[in-house]
């Protein structure tokens, strides 16, 4: 096997079930990939199961063995789907849902509701009603005019209902400015800088009808650096420990969020979740000594760190363009549509051909979709065995908001999702047809 196509393979951007088998084909969960496009069709998403359930219990396992006092609650936005739902519940995660449509999926399930949190900016009345209904955990409060109108509906619906209030601590994370959510100038939260933090405590605990349980801040997605959760932990804790005095707010919760990275590229490994763990844990409770607050419960929101590398994308290589002198195309059957990624953040993938994983990396190529878009590009100048029309290619790392975020662009039905164990396959999506396309259109 030539060096780089190893290197991806065994480098933690794949699955950890991935192998090469004796014909040079990429196998995940024990699944030759050839096989799965063959009986699936492409594009499909490969998810596997071992390394979704090792990621739970990764987050679950380092962070309790510093802070017992911790719940994971998965960050749906990253990858939502029913299988995936009942799996998390499993593994004892809770859910961190942003939409009606995502707690309904929950719901649908029978997920428990006091494990779910409920995020978003702009939650509607009927989104608020309908999480108030459900009777789940926490409903997590984004800014002055939601907490007025939750106060009201609770109080109309007779529910007391738990809450955390998001903060807006005014850190950088140092992460693409799309995916930025901590710093002062942003569409999220409650600023602390101009006091709309501090209002909103004595605000909600002049309600009768919500329970401040904590605070919540999020820096933004994906954070490779530690120091700003470690930054974040201490804004907030004085924070409380100010709200206590003046008010005598109990800080019994806090998130700091989520937002944790994951590799894409060779050359860009992320931190571990013990990492994490440990900044976090021991920021927290230096944190509380420093302010004489009591240590309150921990909830993370690990979302793209428990999908990003379970999932890989397949797709069947169609035309093979070479412009002399500037770069060979290498178009495949799917794209933006299905992950628009690169287009929007400047994303960076890895590669492979699925098929001849073996075969020489003799080719700089820039893996194109079908769209039509320039900016329709997967992966730019990649070095892999010459592509061939027919050949699969497969993208990894690619479990995370590929698939939330994908459209029926040009039309396009949106790919298959299978679930991989033990060399059994299990399909936990169906491709939409073009009967799809147009199901929702009136006459």
């Amino acid at each position: 096997m030539s060096s780089l196509s190893l290197s991806r393979v065994q480098s933690g951007i794949f699955p950890i079930e991935t192998t090469v088998d004796g014909g040079g084909h990429l196998t995940i969960g024990g699944c030759a990939t050839t096989d799965l496009a063959t009986q699936f069709g492409t594009p499909l998403y490969v998810f596997d199961e071992a390394t979704l359930r090792a990621q739970c219990r990764a987050f679950l396992g380092e962070f309790r063995s510093r802070y017992p006092e911790t719940d994971a609650v998965y960050a749906c936005k990253a990858f939502i789907n029913k299988s995936l739902l009942r799996l998390l519940n499993e593994e004892g995660m809770g859910l961190d849902v942003v939409s009606g449509g995502e707690l309904h999926a929950a719901l649908a399930v029978d997920f428990p509701p006091e494990r779910i949190y409920f995020h978003g900016n702009n939650k509607s009345r009927h989104e608020l009603e309908q999480a108030l209904q459900a009777g789940i955990g926490r409903i997590v409060v984004d800014n002055l005019d939601e907490l007025a109108l939750l106060s009201q509906l609770a109080t109309e619906l007779g529910r007391r209902q738990g809450i955390l209030l998001r903060v807006t601590p005014g850190i950088d994370p140092h992460t693409h400015h799309h995916t930025t959510t901590g710093i002062t100038d942003s569409k999220f939260g409650l600023p602390l800088a101009s006091g709309t933090a501090a209002a909103a405590v004595r605000q909600a605990l002049a309600s009768p009808s919500l329970d401040l349980l904590g605070l919540h801040c999020h820096l933004g997605s994906p954070i490779f650096e530690l120091e700003p959760y470690a930054e974040a932990v201490e804004v907030m804790a004085k924070f409380a420990a100010d709200m206590q005095r003046e008010c005598d707010f109990r800080w019994h919760e806090f998130s700091p969020g989520g937002g944790f990275a994951v590799q894409y590229v060779l050359e860009r490994p992320a931190p571990p979740p013990a990492a994490y763990a440990q900044t976090i844990a021991s920021a927290l409770r230096a944190a509380c000594r420093n302010h004489g607050l009591p240590e309150p419960r921990l909830i993370i929101e690990p979302g793209r760190a428990i999908v990003g590398r379970a999932g890989v994308a397949l797709y069947t290589v169609g035309e093979v363009k070479d412009v002399p002198s500037v770069r060979t195309y290498v178009a495949v059957d799917g794209g933006m549509g299905d992950n628009i990624r690169p287009a929007i953040y400047g994303a960076r993938y890895e590669a492979v051909v699925a098929n001849r994983v073996t075969a020489e990396d003799d080719a700089l190529v820039t893996i194109c979709g079908k769209y039509c878009e320039s900016g329709d590009v997967l992966v730019s100048d990649i070095l892999l065995p010459q592509p061939r029309s027919g050949d699969l290619v497969a993208i990894p790392t690619s479990g995370a908001y590929c698939l939330a975020m994908s459209s029926q662009y040009n039309a396009n039905p949106r790919p298959a999702v299978v679930m991989v164990r033990d060399g059994q396959a299990r399909l936990i999506r169906r491709r939409e047809t073009y009967a799809d396309l147009i199901a929702w259109d009136t006459d």
